[in-house]
């Protein structure tokens, strides 16, 4: 089975399986890579922007390669290199764990338990959860639903579908890196500026692909593409904006404002101005976009892989295909000898490709 159609089926299961199943309590492969670069990091930390880079390259890096060298050794076999995709799309995509987050905190929310959803709150993102009442909770998790809609299932497969199962590892491994040291701290400011830089640069395609599927799939398509518009260039982070406005453009809810991290406030500015304020029940809203942004992102980032495979089998152009041996006949009829035959297939630039012909 070609390598496109690998992981076409392979994500497919994966993310399948994400659905039914979600992530294991304890043991998790995302888990285990955050405990190893912590250990990485204990040894290369220094308030340097160039350790920070050694500490990225070596953690993504070992990432990559050891997707690299494990999808090389399953390649002879069909049934592996499906089951080693699948396996992988399962580990680095989030979308089951994320929905199940967001959710409990709205049934907290629904119950009238503030301080419940405070203390899940931190499961889904770095908030300052005392700071918030229960509609700053629901924007808060409104808001981390959409950008992780991006950075859990879509920017994964994107990069899945552009370099396998090293695609789908390093992608993982530079998102995990940016939440564990690419934040502003006086820790992290110097140490972190690879990894966040990095993250901006492999999130790129993910969040605009995340964006447009948001506007498809959502309620309100031409309030996503004037929020989209309008107010993505407004918000601090180049790959958050565009997914949350159009979030919260589909949703017709207003996102951004004022938030607290870490003791440290930041006023943000307001994403669809023209929405109203977020309600407990979007949450739930939120949830469902979510989900079909993922299937799309699928079907997406399937189709390109294929895609892909058929532009890189197409015979460069000028080269000759010839026939196979058995089939070359002189004028006369009479078969050539393989020895006479002309050179220019031998010539052409493109060799590989018109071995596989033959």
């Amino acid at each position: 089975m070609r390598a496109d159609r690998v992981f076409a089926y392979g994500a497919a299961a994966g993310l399948l399986g994400d659905h039914l199943l979600g992530d294991p309590r304890r043991g998790h492969p995302v888990a285990v890579f955050g405990r190893a670069a912590g250990a990485v990091e204990r040894v290369l930390w220094r308030d340097h922007r160039g350790w920070g880079a050694l500490h990225t390259a070596v953690c993504a890096g070992s990432a990559i390669a050891f997707g690299a060298v494990a999808q090389r050794a399953v390649r002879p076999s069909r049934t592996a290199s499906l089951a080693l995709t699948a396996a992988a799309t399962w580990a680095v995509v989030g979308g089951t764990s994320l929905a199940r987050e967001a959710r409990g905190i709205g049934r907290a929310l629904e119950a009238g338990d503030v301080e419940a959803a405070r203390a899940r709150l931190p499961h889904l993102c770095g908030r300052d959860p005392q700071a918030l009442d229960a509609d700053g909770i629901a924007r808060a998790v409104v808001e981390s639903v959409a950008e992780n809609t991006s950075d859990a299932v879509v920017g994964a497969l994107v990069w899945g579908a552009v370099g396998g199962v090293p695609g789908l590892l390093g992608f993982r491994a530079v998102n995990t890196l940016d939440a564990m040291v690419g934040h502003r701290s006086a820790k992290y400011r110097r140490y972190g500026w690879a990894s966040a830089r990095l993250d901006d640069v492999a999130g790129w395609p993910g969040a605009r692909l995340t964006a447009v599927l948001a506007t498809v799939a959502g309620g309100d398509r031409r309030g996503a593409v004037r929020a989209w518009r309008s107010d993505a260039a407004k918000h601090p982070s180049p790959n958050a904006g565009p997914v949350e406005a159009t979030f919260a453009g589909a949703l017709g809810v207003r996102l951004g404002g004022t938030l607290s991290y870490g003791g440290r406030v930041e006023h943000r500015p307001v994403l669809n101005q023209e929405g109203r304020a977020v309600e407990v029940g979007d949450i739930e809203r939120a949830v469902r976009l979510s989900r079909r942004v993922g299937w799309l992102a699928l079907g997406v980032s399937a189709a390109g892989a294929v895609l892909r495979g058929r532009v890189a089998r197409r015979p460069a152009v000028g080269a000759v295909p010839t026939l196979p041996h058995s089939q070359l006949r002189s004028s006369g009829g009479t078969p050539i000898d393989p020895a006479e035959r002309l050179p220019t297939a031998v010539g052409s630039g493109c060799p590989r490709q018109l071995e596989e012909l033959s």
